[in-house]
């Protein structure tokens, strides 16, 4: 490999929110990756940091042309210049449009086991949460039409929250799929927000499909939201775009993000993502295949040491979710016993909506020296509370 992903490297005592843990803790919990930035990022920034003066900043064209750039080419979808707004996170920008797209006391529909921090953006906001659940059967998930459409038809159901991929459970939703998500949207007078920002992290030879690509209706009925952030190893830099095809549905995402101040670049915001997207490519490519061989790692380790656990099979993103039924309904006091017995801190699944409760997600997007340490105390933990 040209690039180097099998350096451990200590971020202990750097402000980091995912290694302010005890000494002897190994956290795989929160999505975040323990490799260096894509060296092009670096340069960049370095580049603006020996510059010396950071003031207020614009967002420059060539941001746009960036993200136009690599969605043409790496996810063969053309988007406008017109289309796309910077912010400063995916989260905030959620947060914003719940504000801007949704009165108090609305319903906000989300397909658990789903993203924990989408349940902060709706109740924070004064939005009641509608759990849609994903259907799970013989250890795979999909969605469920039928629970859709009645919880879509809910008068007080005004506003979605996709996750494509899907976090937790890695799926990519292929276009018929979405296509279908698309027109009971529209038929029961529903906007879409697509979280996109996984849609990078895809395992080797596997794409998505951009929500807004899969058919007119849902070009025209939703926002999508993407960054750099997870698949360039920068979530600490505040940098973000949505896209909103419709005029009239991008004035209002506009207004909202303005009036809540969470469309301000950062002095390295633009020059970063513009890095990421133009010179990023090559970087990524051996990153997915480092993840893909991560995912295999694990996957011959739970068949041979923990056969108790269900791997749910992975098409996306560098997390993993595991079923822990077998040995537990409640994974929640089985990840508090692991970290305690082991130091391995892992996420439990009930973070994630009520199907989510005899899950862990576990991140591994690190060394393979750090992932094989992680699985073992996995199994020591495991075999303990057994």
């Amino acid at each position: 490999m040209k690039y180097d992903f099998d350096t451990l490297i200590d971020r202990r005592n750097t402000g980091s929110l995912k290694w302010d843990v005890g000494a002897d803790e190994l956290p795989m919990w929160v999505a975040d990756m323990d490799f260096q930035a894509a060296p092009a990022i670096r340069e960049a920034l370095q580049k603006r940091l020996d510059h010396g003066v950071f003031g207020y900043t614009d967002v420059p064209p060539e941001w746009a042309d960036a993200y136009i750039g690599w969605w043409k080419e790496r996810h063969h979808f053309t988007m406008e210049r017109d289309w796309l707004i910077f912010c400063t996170g995916v989260v905030p920008a959620i947060s914003s449009m719940v504000r801007k797209l949704t009165t108090p006391g609305e319903n906000v529909l989300i397909q658990t086991p789903v993203y924990n921090m989408f349940f902060n953006s709706i109740v924070n906001n004064g939005r009641n949460v509608k759990e849609s659940p994903l259907c799970y059967e013989n250890g795979v998930y999909s969605m469920d039409f039928a629970r859709l459409e009645r919880d879509l038809s809910d008068p007080q159901t005004t506003l979605m929250i996709l996750c494509n991929p899907h976090n937790p459970v890695g799926k990519i939703w292929d276009r018929e799929i979405l296509a279908r998500v698309g027109e009971l949207c529209a038929r029961h007078h529903v906007t879409v927000i697509s979280d996109e920002i996984h849609c990078d992290l895809t395992d080797p030879g596997r794409e998505y499909v951009p929500f807004a690509s899969a058919s007119e209706t849902c070009k025209q009925t939703s926002v999508t939201c993407i960054a750099p952030t997870k698949t360039f190893s920068i979530p600490g830099i505040q940098t973000a775009a949505v896209s909103v095809p419709d005029p009239f549905l991008r004035h209002k995402v506009w207004r909202g993000l303005n009036t809540d101040e969470v469309a301000e670049g950062n002095v390295f915001a633009c020059d970063a993502a513009i890095a990421a997207f133009r010179h990023g490519g090559d970087w990524l490519d051996e990153l997915r295949e480092y993840i893909y061989a991560n995912k295999q790692a694990v996957r011959k380790f739970l068949a041979a040491e923990l056969p108790q656990l269900h791997l749910v099979p992975s098409e996306a993103t560098y997390l993993l979710w595991l079923d822990c039924g077998k040995i537990t309904g409640d994974a929640k006091p089985l990840a508090d016993f692991i970290r305690k017995k082991t130091g391995l801190y892992v996420t439990s699944g009930g973070q994630y909506g009520a199907p989510g409760k005899q899950f862990l997600r576990v991140n591994i997007a690190c060394p393979r020296a750090r992932l094989l340490d992680g699985l073992n105390r996995l199994k020591a933990g495991i075999l303990a509370w057994s």
